[in-house]
Order: structure tokens, then C-alpha cells, then sequence
């Protein structure tokens, strides 16, 4: 089969489109043949092992899994020992190592049915940005009527599902992103707009009850001065900083200084959950997130995907089709 490999960390230049033999699925896993993948930063720092943190996890000197790919959408060709919930011919979607594939294995407790009336590559954009969506909208984060929700990043992957969550229960959201994008941010029904090119997030008289700052580069004096006094900040990922901790330091300062705040500073870092995976797809049935794809590329044409998300700015999601 076909698949996007590396063999050592590096820049795009280390992905090579290869012929390797297809995997066999282990008792808890699923063979899938793999219709289309997302693109996400977690791609990206698996190629990269940046930060260096992240590598306690990926592999300290190589990456474990050679295959890039995270999150896919395709047919079960056979199922596992143990597997009970699947059989093949099933259109399912989720978190998916080696997503870069025509075949890959995941395990069938990170996989859920295809979405009705979503394609193959919609599926595949939503499992990991749409949970980090929710994950990050939970505890005192929860958007309801009548609160002000900032989204910093709002027209990217997790932005696009944020926004999309927050005005579904009747927030008023705001949204930053560029002059490029703002019309896109605007038809996922926020109730105003920055642009990050033109003013500062402080520079209005606003205060808010919940940020969601996804692009992780201002520093958190800034964004406590755009929260209300009660309010909560959540800090999406581990984006910017160095090559060590990357974004990690600004979040770990932001959990060391909330307990002797009124306001309330966490960050997240998403992990799949089954029981999210299954309130995506309910929400994508029911119209309440639509999936906004920015590029399809083929899949030998991956590492110019992970190039595009390198350039920044892609309005909603990229996908690979297989």
C-alpha cells in the first residue's frame, strides 16, 4: 500500500510517499480502508518532535510510529478478535494513527459511525479539532445566553468548531482572525469581529466572560485584561514558544497563577474520548457543526498540506483524500 513515512524528525522534506506492506489489526483494532484524513498541528509536531517535551511521548531519538496521520474517515475491511461494535463495510470515522494510508489500524474504542450525510473528507476533519472544541467549551468555560465568548484563532480548525458551539447555545461570541477571514468567521454567526492585522484585543471597551485562545501568542497579561474579573481563560494546546516546552511555559504559569486569581486560567490538551466522538456525530447530523474544509489535496501531496498549515491562516480545515 501507499503511505506517507518518515523516518526521522525534520521538516516536510522528511515525508516520503513509499509502497510498505498493509497492517494487520490486533484483537481491539480495525483493518480501515482509509478514504480521507485531516490535517491538524498535531501532525505537524509528530513530524517535527517539537517541543522536545513532546518527544517523551512520540520518541526521543525517532518517531515510534512512522506513518504520519492522525485523525481519518473510510470503510472497515475486517475487525479485530474482540471487536464486536464494527463489521466490515462499515463507514466510520476518528482518531486514526497512520491516517497518511491507504490502510491503517486503529483501535475500534477511538472510532465511531460515519456522520449521516457527511462525506468521507468532512468526517475526517472533525475528531480531533471538534473534540478539542468541546473539551475546551466545558466546567466554568460553558457558553450559554447572555455570556461574551472571545475566540482568538477563530476561523481555523478548533476556532471554526468553537465559534460554532458558543453561538449554538446562544452566546454572543466574538472572533479573532485576519482581514481574509473574517467574512468566513462572520457566516458562523459571531456577533463581531477582530482583526488581529488592525487592533489588539484589548483596544475595546469589552470584557469577556470566556477566551478561548487557540493561536498561543499573547502573553497572559494581555488576555486577563480582555477577561471579565470572573471570568475564564482556556488556553487550546501547546502553540508558540520555544523548542523545549513550545507553548507549554505560558500554560503552566497560567495554571500556577489561577488559584490566587477570582479569574480562572486552565489550558487543555485534548485527548480522544468515544463519548465525544459520538456527541460530534450526533452535532453534525443535527446541522449544529458544520465541517468547513479550506484544500483537499491528494495524498502525495501531503507534505504541501502540512506546508499550508505551516504558512498559517487556513480558513476551517485541510484534508488529505486517498
Amino acid at each position: 500500500m501507499k503511505a506517507i513515512v518518515q523516518d526521522a524528525y525534520g521538516t516536510v522534506e522528511a515525508l516520503e510517499l513509499r509502497d510498505i506492506g498493509r497492517p494487520e489489526p490486533r484483537d481491539d483494532e480495525v483493518l480501515l480502508r482509509v478514504h480521507a484524513a485531516g490535517v491538524d498541528p498535531s501532525v505537524w509536531h509528530l513530524m517535527t518532535g517539537l517541543p522536545y517535551l513532546a518527544r517523551l511521548g512520540f520518541g526521543l531519538r525517532r518517531p515510534k510510529s512512522s506513518v504520519r496521520g492522525w485523525d481519518g474517515a473510510g470503510r472497515v475491511e475486517a475487525v479485530g478478535a474482540k471487536v464486536a461494535e464494527f463489521k466490515p463495510g462499515d463507514e466510520v470515522f476518528g482518531t486514526c494513527d497512520g491516517s497518511f494510508a491507504e490502510y491503517a489500524c486503529p483501535k475500534a474504542d477511538k472510532l465511531a459511525l460515519k456522520p449521516t450525510g457527511l462525506s468521507f473528507e468532512e468526517a475526517a476533519v472533525l475528531p480531533s479539532s471538534g473534540m478539542t472544541a468541546l473539551q475546551a467549551l466545558r466546567g466554568t468555560a460553558r457558553p450559554q445566553a447572555g455570556r461574551k465568548v472571545l475566540v482568538i484563532g477563530a476561523s481555523g480548525g478548533v476556532g471554526t468548531y468553537t465559534v460554532q458551539l458558543a453561538v449554538s447555545h446562544g452566546a454572543d461570541v466574538t472572533g479573532v482572525c485576519g482581514p481574509r477571514s473574517a467574512d468566513h468567521v462572520r457566516s458562523l454567526g459571531v456577533t463581531d469581529v477582530v482583526d488581529y492585522t488592525r487592533e489588539e484585543i484589548t483596544d475595546r471597551p469589552h470584557r469577556y466572560d470566556v477566551i478561548v485562545d487557540t493561536a498561543g501568542n499573547r502573553p497572559l497579561s494581555l488576555l486577563r485584561r480582555a477577561l471579565a474579573p470572573r471570568g475564564t481563560l482556556v488556553i487550546v494546546g501547546g502553540e508558540g514558544g520555544g523548542r523545549v516546552l513550545g507553548g507549554m511555559g505560558r500554560n503552566l504559569r497560567a495554571v500556577a497563577l489561577s488559584p490566587f486569581l477570582r479569574q480562572n486560567l486552565r489550558f487543555i490538551l485534548a485527548f480522544p474520548r468515544r463519548e465525544d466522538l459520538l456527541t460530534l456525530k450526533e452535532l453534525a447530523e443535527n446541522g449544529t457543526l458544520v465541517p468547513v474544509i479550506d484544500h483537499a489535496y491528494p495524498l502525495e501531496e501531503a507534505p504541501e498540506a502540512i506546508r499550508h498549515l505551516e504558512k498559517g491562516h487556513p480558513r476551517g480545515k485541510l484534508v488529505i483524500t486517498v
